[in-house]
């Protein structure tokens, strides 16, 4: 399926996982390639750069020491010779982000990219990010949400596979029980398509949530495991 813009949903949230550093090297390499070539993603791209640049006002701007990123940059590719992706274009640098503090990490996206003239509403359509998390678990997850297309984009940050057990993701709106979007992968990118009906019900404030459930699912249809991992849906 394409867009009317003339690229496919999948593209859409590929360079949306690009603008946020979810993507591994080579597919950045990748991803860079297309977009020399492809000015239907450069314009997705600046769209991306557009909803993140919001979150500038949040944030007062900091230098850091100059020894800051030589050290982080040695830690995260050793010695390599060629030229690394940067750290805002690292896996590795969320992953170690996320040590300190998922939810920061997220937001701190917005940092790293400058300033344009805002858009209106009517010029794109709604885009989410939350970051899941809960004090105790080492299980973290960022999940990326669009709205045109209706699917959840999930990338696991850490977080180890329990032995006949899964992992579920479920969505929370407001006061109603938690309805279950299926079990997703703790070591790797997933995706997850919606339903017409959990489609209408995320929005800002959504409430996604990972439990551990007996192996293909909690067997009642309600969460029974313990909670790994909460977020809410954030606009950007």
């Amino acid at each position: 399926m394409t867009t009317t813009a003339g690229h496919s949903e999948d593209d859409k949230a590929l360079i949306g996982e690009y603008a946020l550093g979810l993507l591994d090297a080579a597919e950045h390499r990748t991803v860079e390639k297309r977009l020399a070539a492809e000015p239907t993603l450069r314009a997705e791209l600046a769209l991306w750069r557009l909803r993140l640049s919001s979150m500038d006002s949040a944030f007062e701007e900091v230098t850091a020491p100059a020894a800051v990123m030589p050290a982080l940059e040695k830690r995260l590719f050793g010695s390599q010779t060629s030229k690394a992706p940067s750290l805002w274009e690292s896996l590795a640098f969320w992953r170690a982000l996320a040590t300190g503090g998922l939810a920061v990490a997220v937001i701190a996206v917005g940092l790293n990219i400058s300033r344009p003239a805002p858009l209106g509403p009517e010029e794109f359509a709604a885009q989410f990010v939350a970051a899941l998390e809960e004090e105790g678990s080492d299980v973290k997850f960022i999940a990326l949400y669009d709205q045109s297309t209706g699917s959840v984009r999930l990338t696991a940050l850490s977080g180890s596979a329990v032995p006949e057990k899964d992992f579920e993701l479920w969505y929370i709106a407001g006061a109603d029980a938690p309805v279950s979007m299926g079990v997703v992968p703790v070591n790797a990118r997933s995706q997850i398509e919606l339903s017409p009906e959990a489609k209408a019900k995320i929005e800002a404030g959504t409430v996604l949530a990972i439990t551990l459930e007996p192996k293909g699912g909690s067997p009642s249809g309600a969460p029974t495991g313990p909670l790994v991992a909460k977020g809410a849906a954030t606009v950007i």
